[in-house]
């Protein structure tokens, strides 16, 4: 055997060191120690097989320490960390999408940490239902007949067609089979619940003779889907939700609306998009509507489903309920979020993707000016103010964007790519975005006590560099 493999460290050496020690010191187990110590190892081991270099004894004791170090902190680190939004994206769904209220938390953490009424009557003291809990805040906010919540939009879209067009047709047109994040496919979940696709129209227009005379027989639902990420310009036409409504009661068949990012508040009266305000879509007639609950409503991830209460009490006693029904926790902030919906409307400080798609461009200017103040003084830098345009994100309100103001940094010694990686790794992490080689915060989706943190960060890197 090649000498490089007796310089790895025995299982007994590893617990026997002061890393093993110290992780024994804070309450975890010697037996998965000893186990992240073997798989150390054995990783470092199959990689010395392949390479050449980096094969001395004291390269390869510290690879096996390191990865038994990595290892044994996720025993004890939570996976899920703090990321400071930079990037001027609101609802970035890689960081998230909708941050939850001060409110909103609080009542996580109390159905969390103590027993609930989740499914008990305090009146009668006998056994309740979960869904009571939203449906009727969401019944006075949206003048829904009934409403039900389910795990998420996705879900909701999968089991409307499911209990109500499994193994019958439903007809879409053609320009709202549309696809989002993560591939997937409006036309893929449909597949998956055994409804039967009929596509009529064409991308950019479809008619209402399209929509009659694809109806037969075996026709179960007419399906609209609001294209929440993209839009469609110049020649074009489609039917009506009216329209829609009025064939599908007149030919005894369900027409439901996929609404997908789901406003609950009315941006268009300020300038801001033309996204369909959920109460305003079911005045117009569809038996059945659903959307995101962690997007522009703001809340945590849920599907919140609005309609007729004929179909949503068919979809309480349905099997698949109990399959997508959200728990305590997310009902909590379901909950508390919606009842900020009934403040003042200008009371945006309620509902922080509320707050921070209202506020204005002269407050994030100050914001940014506070930023740059404070990274001005740091070694190396240079920083200037710059005027941006902030997406809203999560395959929302796709031809908005907002004007906004940030950071532009340059560092002495890195790149700007190599700066955002190293902001990365930091605690907390601070995403920005690369622009014309400078490495941008967006102070649109920044927080005012996370300008500190940013100084911090950015201190620490900076100082390590002077250093090195």
């Amino acid at each position: 055997m090649d000498n490089k493999f007796r310089y790895l460290p025995s299982i007994k050496a590893i617990q026997d060191s002061s890393q093993y020690r110290l992780f024994l010191s804070r309450g975890i187990s010697g037996k998965y120690l000893t186990m992240l110590a073997r798989e150390a190892v054995n990783e470092v081991r199959e990689q010395l097989m392949k390479r050449t270099t980096g094969t001395s004894e004291k390269e390869i004791y510290r690879e096996v320490y390191q990865k038994f170090t990595s290892k044994a902190s996720l025993l004890i680190k939570t996976p899920l960390r703090k990321v400071i939004n930079g990037t001027g994206v609101i609802l970035h769904t890689n960081l998230g999408r909708a941050r939850l209220s001060e409110r909103a938390a609080e009542e996580v953490f109390s159905a969390a940490t103590n027993y609930t009424n989740l499914e008990l009557d305090l009146k009668t003291g006998e056994r309740g239902s979960r869904h009571d809990h939203t449906e009727w805040l969401l019944r006075k906010l949206t003048g829904a007949e009934a409403a039900l919540v389910v795990n998420n939009n996705a879900a909701a879209v999968y089991f409307i067609l499911r209990a109500f067009a499994k193994n019958k047709e439903v007809i879409v047109s053609r320009g709202e089979l549309v696809e989002i994040g993560g591939s997937f496919r409006v036309s893929s979940i449909m597949e998956e619940s055994d409804a039967k696709l009929v596509e009529v129209g064409t991308t950019n227009k479809t008619h209402t003779e399209d929509i009659e005379q694809a109806i037969t027989n075996d026709t179960a639902m007419v399906l609209k889907v609001h294209r929440s990420n993209f839009n469609i310009t110049g020649f074009t036409s489609s039917v009506s939700r009216k329209s829609l409504a009025s064939i599908a009661k007149r030919h005894g068949i369900i027409f439901y609306e996929d609404l997908g990012s789901g406003a609950f508040f009315d941006f268009h009266q300020y300038g801001i998009g033309n996204e369909p305000v959920a109460a305003n879509v079911l005045k117009d007639g569809p038996d059945i509507i659903s959307c995101s609950g962690d997007k522009l409503f703001g809340g945590p991830q849920a599907g919140i489903i609005l309609g007729k209460k004929a179909l949503i009490d068919r979809l309480k006693k349905h099997q698949l309920m109990r399959t997508f029904r959200v728990d305590k926790m997310t009902l909590a902030a379901l909950s508390a979020t919606i009842q900020s919906y009934f403040l003042d409307e200008h009371s945006y400080d309620q509902n922080p993707t509320l707050n921070r798609i209202m506020e204005k461009r002269s407050s994030v200017k100050k914001r940014a000016q506070r930023l740059l103040e404070h990274l001005e003084g740091v070694s190396g830098l240079t920083v200037r103010l710059v005027s941006l345009r902030s997406p809203i994100g999560g395959g929302t309100m796709p031809d908005v964007d907002l004007e906004s103001y940030g950071v532009a940094i340059k560092h002495r010694k890195l790149a700007a790519h190599s700066l955002a990686c190293e902001l990365r790794k930091g605690e907390p992490a601070v995403i920005g975005r690369i622009q014309d080689e400078d490495l941008i915060i967006d102070c649109r989706t920044v927080a005012d006590n996370e300008c500190v943190e940013i100084l911090n960060a950015v201190q620490n890197i900076s100082y390590a560099y002077d250093e090195s």
